[in-house]
Order: structure tokens, then C-alpha cells, then sequence
């Protein structure tokens, strides 16, 4: 018996030591941030740029409202979907006729237009591409500091994402001392932001791209907040501009260092008797097809959803739908109305339509993974992010990971928020609990920073020496 418990002991103290080692190699903590170049990203045109801010808006031309309406009239007779297949096979086609309708006979696009317009629009020229983006000061600070606040949006989404919590973070709340200044640009390739014409620029470049707006506009201090593709972009910014980021609020803190990776490939793994089931990690791979074909193929994909309203409104609403609740693809109507209007889901397609953008903006997938990329990658997501970072958990997000998950990366996590309610598209489904959350969140950073953020720009200042 004694025998036995030495070799049981010999093989638990082997097996922690072991533990501990694999720890301490695939740890970030030791990770210093690279250095992006300042890349030209449509070359030839250097000498012509004009870096001026300029007013810019949006218009719905009376000849593409006109071509609009004929290919939504004259789009060829749909599949009937599967009998009680409701979403499971897609965007069901007798739920996207009635939305296809609306578009055709219902929208008013010089209303929408209006609406669009409401807030200032402007470009201007970022490392060769025009940036465009809406810029919204509050209309009455009441004496309050103002604070920049960087909002970035994501695929399948635009600036319209943000458009009903514009004006609760731009109205002064009596019990902050700050209100919010925000800034909302269109990535890169959307909507009426220009595309390069070289490859390799992923989310982390726009990073860079995003910086030197903020610069442009006069902000060297600012907060920044988004999901999706916008978290990637904050994530990088709040990682290596530390000296300009003062806090980072993100909807979608994902964590992917070797060390995580492990723990979560583990919890795949139900063989293991220390294994947990991953709530919907089926769904997951069933869910994620698009992602596939966008990061291999994009140009493809992006001819016939550039060529055909229906196409391209299919493809984008299906988004909508499980993005916001995975099991509304059980229900024939798909179950969006819950959240947006008709209206506002159109609104996001004719960023795209308009614009002529889904296939410069599906690119972004493909450039997460080419040859200079994909090794970038792996450092950034191994480098700690040291900016005061918060995270607001929705319920029916694509993945979440437990605190103690994200702060491998965030070493300096203030606040997690688990929502009661929401989905993927957070600004869009639920503003006031987004805003809210902001709130609190850089009230917390803004008493974090007094104290602690000359030790921030001090690690920084060494890791430059040190390179």
C-alpha cells in the first residue's frame, strides 16, 4: 500500500512539475510587442495625396437606386425551402422574400439617406487609402472633461452598427465627469473607405491605419471600443500604442496564446475526465463555413454577392440571425425582427451596395492568413496588452472565455460584464446595455490610469530600448 502511494505521489509531483514547465513555456508574459511598418497601401499614388480632413456624404445616386430596384425585381424565383428546415440550412427564402419586398417597394432611401446623414461624415487619406468615418462631438458638455472614444465595427457590419449609441455616449450622464467625443470609421475596404491594392492588410495593419487617424484628428490620448473584426483592431492598437490608448472596452476579448489554446483544446476533449463540455461548440463548427471561404477564397465568393441584392442580402441576414441568438435558426422568420427593423438591416446592405465594397471587404479574412501574416499573428496574440482592459460578455456571443482565460492576454483585466441578454452584434441589439457598460468601464480605467499608467509607458519605453 505504501509502495503505492509513493508511486501515485512520484507521478502526481511528476505530472505537476510538468505542468508547471509547460506553463512556463507556452506563458506570454515575456512576449515583446513587434513593430508594424507604416505601410503604403496603394502604391503609385504617393505624390498625389491630399491628407486634408474633408467633409464627406453618403448618397443613394438615382441611376444605382434605379439598377437596385430592376435586379431586385427581376431576381429569379428562389428555392423554397426544406419542409420545418426553418434556418438550418441557411437563410430560409420565404422569410428573405418579405425582406427583399420591403427593400424593393418599402424603403425609403431618400429617408434612409437622411438618416445616414444625420451625423458628420469625412475622409481623409491614411498610408494611401481615404479613410472614411463619422466624427460626433457632444452637442453640450456641460463643463465635463471630453475624452475620445475610437469605435470599430466588424464583417458583416458597418458604421451602422453604431448608430443608436452614438448619442448615448455623446450625452452627458450627471454622474461622470467626462462625456465621450467618438469617432466610428469604416475598416478599411468597407463601406466608403478605399481598399489597397497590395496584399497583407488584416485587421492588425488597420491598427496602424487607425492610429494615425486618431493622430490626424488631433487626438494623441483617446479610449477605443468594438467587437469582431473592430476587437482584433483594438486589441493590437491597446498592445503596441500603449503611449495613445488610455483603455480598452471590447465586446469580444478572445484569447488564442499556446497557453490558452491548450487549456481550450482540453475542454474539447471529452475523453478526459477533467474535461468540460463547450457549451455549443458544434454550433461553432456548423457556424463557420463563411469564415472559411473568406480567408481562401474571397474574390469568389465576392462576385455574385456583389452582382445580386438577393445574394448579398442573404448571405448578410443568415448573420443576423444566429449571430444574435444561435437557436433562432429553428424559427422560419429567422427571428432578426426580435432586434433590428427591416430598415436598419438594409441600411447595412446599402453600405455594401452602394459602396460596391463586399468583396474588398471579405478580403480581410484572407489577410489574417498569408505568408507575413499568419506568424505576426501568433506574436501578437502572445504579447500581453498592459492598457486597463475591459469586457462586456453577451450571452449568445460566437465564444467567451472565463477571467482567469483572459487574463493570459489582458494582464491588467478591470471589469468582465456578463450581459443578461444579446448577441454578436451588441451596439446594434442592445446600445443602452453597451453604453452602460462603457460607462462604468472607462470610469474604472480613468481611476486606474492616475495611478497606474506611468507604469505602463515606462515597460514601454524599456521594450523599445531593449529592441
Amino acid at each position: 500500500m505504501a509502495c503505492c502511494c509513493l508511486a501515485l505521489g512520484a507521478i502526481l509531483l511528476g505530472g505537476a512539475m510538468l505542468f508547471v514547465l509547460a506553463r512556463r513555456y507556452l506563458s506570454s508574459r515575456g512576449t515583446k510587442p513587434p513593430k508594424l511598418p507604416e505601410t503604403w497601401w496603394t502604391p503609385g499614388t504617393e505624390s498625389s495625396v491630399n491628407n486634408d480632413v474633408r467633409p464627406y456624404k453618403v448618397t443613394f445616386a438615382a441611376e444605382v437606386i434605379k439598377d437596385l430596384k430592376y435586379r431586385l425585381k427581376h431576381t429569379r424565383q428562389l428555392t423554397p425551402p426544406l419542409k420545418d428546415v426553418a434556418w438550418n440550412y441557411g437563410t430560409n427564402t420565404d422569410a428573405l422574400r418579405k425582406l427583399l419586398d420591403h427593400w424593393e417597394n418599402n424603403y425609403n432611401f431618400e429617408e434612409r439617406e437622411k438618416y445616414i446623414n444625420q451625423y458628420p461624415h469625412f475622409q481623409t487619406n491614411i498610408q494611401g487609402l481615404d479613410i472614411h468615418f463619422v466624427h460626433v462631438k457632444p452637442s453640450n458638455a456641460e463643463g465635463k472633461r471630453v475624452l475620445p472614444l475610437l469605435l470599430v465595427h466588424g464583417w458583416p457590419g458597418s458604421i451602422m452598427e453604431f448608430y443608436k449609441i452614438i448619442p448615448l455616449l455623446t450625452s452627458p450622464r450627471p454622474e461622470h465627469d467626462f462625456v465621450f467625443e467618438v469617432v466610428v470609421p469604416s475598416l478599411p475596404g468597407f463601406g466608403f473607405s478605399s481598399a489597397a491594392t497590395i496584399p497583407d492588410l488584416s485587421a492588425m495593419q488597420v491598427s496602424v491605419i487607425f492610429k494615425n487617424l486618431m493622430l490626424r484628428l488631433g487626438h494623441d490620448k483617446y479610449y477605443v471600443q468594438g467587437g469582431d473584426w473592430g476587437s482584433t483592431v483594438i486589441h493590437t492598437m491597446s498592445c503596441l500604442y500603449p503611449q495613445y490608448v488610455l483603455g480598452m472596452h471590447s465586446n469580444l476579448c478572445l484569447v488564442f496564446n499556446k497557453w490558452a489554446l491548450l487549456k481550450i483544446a482540453l475542454g474539447f476533449l471529452p475523453s478526459l475526465p477533467w474535461a468540460k463540455k463547450k457549451k455549443g461548440s458544434g454550433s461553432f463548427l456548423g457556424e463557420s463555413g463563411y469564415y472559411h471561404i473568406q480567408a481562401t477564397k474571397p474574390d469568389t465568393v465576392g462576385v455574385g454577392l456583389n452582382d445580386s441584392p438577393a445574394g448579398l442580402a442573404a448571405y448578410i441576414i443568415e448573420k443576423f440571425s444566429t449571430g444574435t441568438n444561435p437557436s433562432y435558426k429553428n424559427r422560419a422568420d429567422g427571428g432578426f425582427l426580435e432586434k433590428f427593423t427591416y430598415d436598419e438591416l438594409i441600411d447595412n446592405l446599402m453600405i455594401y451596395w452602394v459602396s460596391n465594397s463586399i468583396t474588398t471587404a471579405v478580403r480581410i479574412y484572407a489577410a489574417m492568413y498569408t505568408k507575413t501574416n499568419r506568424p505576426l499573428s501568433s506574436i501578437l496574440e502572445s504579447t500581453p496588452i498592459k492598457v486597463p482592459s475591459t469586457c462586456a460578455q453577451f450571452p449568445y456571443e460566437i465564444m467567451t472565455h472565463s477571467p482567469d482565460v483572459l487574463r493570459q492576454r489582458f494582464v491588467n483585466l478591470l471589469r468582465v460584464t456578463k450581459m443578461p441578454r444579446g448577441g454578436h452584434f451588441a451596439a446594434l441589439e442592445e446600445p443602452e446595455l453597451l453604453a452602460d457598460d462603457v460607462w462604468i468601464s472607462v470610469n474604472e480605467m480613468e481611476k486606474w490610469n492616475k495611478e497606474h499608467r506611468e507604469t505602463v509607458i515606462s515597460e514601454q519605453e524599456e521594450n523599445k530600448r531593449d529592441s
